[in-house]
Formats: structure tokens, C-alpha cells, sequence
């Protein structure tokens, strides 16, 4: 584990840029499924606190078993998932005869997703269902910096764009912009 301080300035901000993105509110129901040791709890906790919503903390046993995680799910009628997408190829293989209908946004993290391998859920859902984003960041930035909303025909994985407020360039080992396809590594202001 790393320490990283994160000014609570921070996490607001995260949210202020991400409000208009996703239209949060005091009727989201939220998952909170990961550790607090990782920087996505953050997500999943100050979302539902700071926008009035509920927040469902998944027991340990439970975030361990993809059907009674999908029972759970339905039970709360949460609104609001985070995954990892290793968690949630595991979460999609459940096969249930019902759907998540109230849920509304799932966003991705924590790790490189694999659109192709989402191919049941958009044959389960299409893209009238559950809206999919992939977000990327790191804990210094504060959880997320990127995102990019998902759609069946997807190839790569793809991080999108900067939250608003958020600048994101590809620098060389010069400081200067490549161009798209080349290698750099990614900046944030």
C-alpha cells in the first residue's frame, strides 16, 4: 500500500467536474465495494454522501460472489456500480433471468478494460441499458482524470477524455506534445 495525501478540495473538485458528466443525485443508490485502501472506495463513498444518495456497503463475503453480488444489486436497486472490469467480467457471467433495472451508470477503473469482452452485456442490455464509462487516474490526481462513455462497436481500450477542468496531454520525454499513435506518457493539469 501507498500513502498519498489527498486534500478533501480534491474530492470535491472530482465531483464538481464529474456533476454535469453523470446528473448525481439524492436518488442514486451507490455500491460501495471496494476497500477503503484503494482510491476507487472514494469514489464510491463520496459520490452517494456528497450528492444526498444512499450508499449500499457491500459485506467482504458477498463482493466475493458474483451472484450474491447480483442478488444485492437488485435488492438495494442501486443506480450507481463501480467496477473493476476484472470484477465485473466475473459480476457479467452471472446468469440471471432478471436484469439490473434500476441501474443507470456503471464506470469502470482501477485497472485496463477490454471492450470486446463486454459483448454479453451489450447483447443482454444494447445500448438502451445501463449507461457504461471507463474512467482512468491515478490516486494522486484523486480517483479519476479521463472518461469515456462506451458503445458496442469499441476497440481498444480507450480513456477518453479529461474531466472538465482538467487538461490532459501526451508528452514526450521533452515536454512535448506526440503526436496521436506515438508513445508518451500522459500529463494532467
Amino acid at each position: 500500500p501507498k500513502g498519498v495525501v489527498v486534500p478533501h478540495r480534491n474530492v470535491v473538485a472530482l465531483f464538481a467536474a464529474s456533476r454535469g458528466l453523470f446528473g448525481f443525485g439524492a436518488g442514486d443508490v451507490w455500491s460501495w465495494f471496494h476497500s477503503f485502501a484503494f482510491d476507487f472506495s472514494v469514489w464510491e463513498l463520496w459520490g452517494a454522501l456528497l450528492h444526498g444518495g444512499r450508499v449500499v456497503v457491500v459485506p467482504f463475503e458477498v463482493s466475493r460472489s458474483p451472484r450474491e453480488f447480483w442478488g444485492l444489486l437488485e435488492r438495494e436497486r442501486v443506480t450507481v456500480l463501480s467496477q473493476t472490469p476484472s470484477a465485473f467480467y466475473q459480476l457479467m457471467a452471472v446468469r440471471s433471468d432478471r436484469v439490473l433495472g434500476d441501474l443507470r451508470a456503471l464506470v469502470f477503473g482501477g485497472e485496463a478494460l477490454e471492450p470486446g469482452r463486454l459483448t454479453g452485456w451489450w447483447e443482454r442490455y444494447g445500448e438502451a441499458g445501463p449507461r457504461l464509462v471507463n474512467m482512468y487516474g491515478i490516486t494522486e490526481t484523486t480517483v479519476h482524470v479521463t472518461h469515456h462513455d462506451l458503445a458496442p462497436d469499441i476497440q481498444g481500450s480507450v480513456i477518453g477524455r479529461g474531466l472538465p477542468g482538467l487538461s490532459v496531454f501526451v508528452l514526450d520525454e521533452w515536454l512535448q506534445p506526440v503526436p496521436v499513435g506515438v508513445v508518451g506518457e500522459l500529463y494532467v493539469a
